[in-house]
């Protein structure tokens, strides 16, 4: 008879996530994980599976919540632009430690480029659902005259989620807290008429 769990999976997913984040998938042995998770070896396999399905659901996890949380700032100002702006500056944590983290998708992009298929989707489908959103918003405010209206929505969504990425790892290497609000707010004004 198999025994029960004896730990909270959500907790120990949360864990890993944060585990990854930091430290990346290489560099994360599965004997860190075990430590971080306060779990087994045996836990760990049985309830995650091996350390790339544990590394997709922490990865998916992270995305879920983090495109909930750009969507978010992206869609509740009245103004288009500044929705965009939110978006952008939104990304910037004051805290020193969250910040230096940079982004988990952005991180696995320079880990494992474009070698593992499995990544690849989930990016393509996170980027996309991102990527219609700011077309919408920037069309928007090309009909309210906030946006040039001379811009291609596509290739100004595009940029966006450019500077996005360049962002987050402006805030990997270091970067200042209002370095990268300024950083923002500088690109938004590349949208205005």
């Amino acid at each position: 008879m198999a025994r029960p769990r004896e730990f909270d999976r959500d907790t120990a997913l949360d864990k890993a996530l944060r585990l990854f984040w930091a430290k990346g998938f290489a560099a994360t042995s599965t004997d860190d994980l075990r430590e971080a998770m306060g779990i087994g070896r045996q836990s760990l396999y049985g309830a995650f599976g091996d350390k790339h399905t544990l590394y997709i659901e922490a990865l998916d996890t992270y995305q879920r919540r983090t495109n909930s949380g750009h969507l978010k700032r992206l869609g509740e100002p009245t103004s288009p632009l500044k929705g965009i702006e939110d978006l952008l500056t939104g990304l910037v944590s004051d805290d020193d430690c969250e910040r230096a983290l940079g982004c988990m998708g952005v991180g696995s992009v320079g880990e494992f480029g474009i070698t593992d298929e499995e990544l690849n989707l989930r990016r393509e489908k996170a980027s996309a659902l991102l990527g219609r959103r700011i077309v919408e918003r920037i069309e928007e405010g090309q009909r309210l005259g906030e946006v040039d209206p001379g811009l291609d929505p596509v290739e100004a969504s595009a940029f966006v989620q450019m500077v996005m990425a360049g962002l987050q790892v402006a805030a990997r290497s270091g970067a200042a807290a209002s370095d990268l609000r300024s950083m923002g707010r500088f690109a938004i004004h590349r949208l205005k008429p």
